[in-house]
């Protein structure tokens, strides 16, 4: 059965835009112009992936309290933010409420397709069972590259589909230099220098938070970013 992918826009020409798409992708899509309508329908059924705009007509938080209701309803449904707002405030509040990515309408159509497509890649795998070969280990870092799962010191690292490629973009070359554009096109997001300081500061957290002597991602300034095995 085709994955059902639900489109919250309230923006009439921009969702029929990305419904349009999706579907010649071979999804089944269903779009909704605001919160109460989508709401309405999910609480009959729950669609595959969620793609929410923050502000929904008079609603300018709307898309945040949408996602709050999908992600009270399940733990595991993806939800990808897709929004011209892209200040880091946004961002974090977006990510801390459970979304799976943030990404601003800039990004182009087949890299939106490419990214969910990802993320339903590394659903499926999750029940598949781990290969060797999709193994990178550098030192307590292991990215499990088949699941698209990072953990440190055997531990889970909750990371985003964006976080998650920079982070497989640092430790693929240990000490070496990741500009913040090699970062953009590793990760296939198209964001300004403080949006890509703020997913590199979430990740440092993200590892702190298992492990209070983290300290491999260096800043190495007017340059980028390098992944440091100490």
């Amino acid at each position: 059965m085709n994955k059902h992918i639900a489109i919250i826009e309230d923006e009439t020409a921009i969702r029929e835009n990305y419904c349009d798409m999706l579907s010649k992708q071979g999804y089944r899509v269903s779009g909704y112009a605001d919160r109460h309508s989508a709401e309405l329908a999910f609480k009959q059924q729950l669609p595959d992936l969620a793609i929410i705009d923050i502000g929904l007509g008079n609603e300018i938080d709307g898309g945040f309290a949408l996602c709050q209701m999908l992600r009270s309803a399940s733990q595991t449904l993806p939800i990808i933010f897709l929004t011209a707002r892209d200040n880091e405030i946004d961002t974090v509040c977006g990510l801390r409420m459970g979304a799976d990515d943030y990404l601003t309408k800039d990004i182009s159509l087949p890299h939106l397709a490419a990214r969910i497509a990802a993320i339903f890649r590394r659903i499926e795998a999750m029940a598949a069972p781990v290969q060797q070969e999709s193994m990178i280990q550098c030192g307590p870092l292991k990215i499990d590259t088949n699941r698209m799962q990072v953990s440190w010191n055997n531990q889970l690292i909750d990371l985003t589909i964006t976080e998650y490629w920079m982070v497989h973009s640092l430790a693929q070359r240990p000490g070496h230099v990741k500009s913040r554009n090699d970062l953009m096109s590793d990760a296939k997001i198209y964001v300004d220098d403080s949006t890509i300081t703020s997913h590199i500061k979430r990740i440092r957290k993200k590892f702190i938070k298992v492990d209070s002597q983290f300290n491999c991602v260096d800043t190495v300034y007017g340059m980028g970013y390098r992944w440091d095995p100490q």
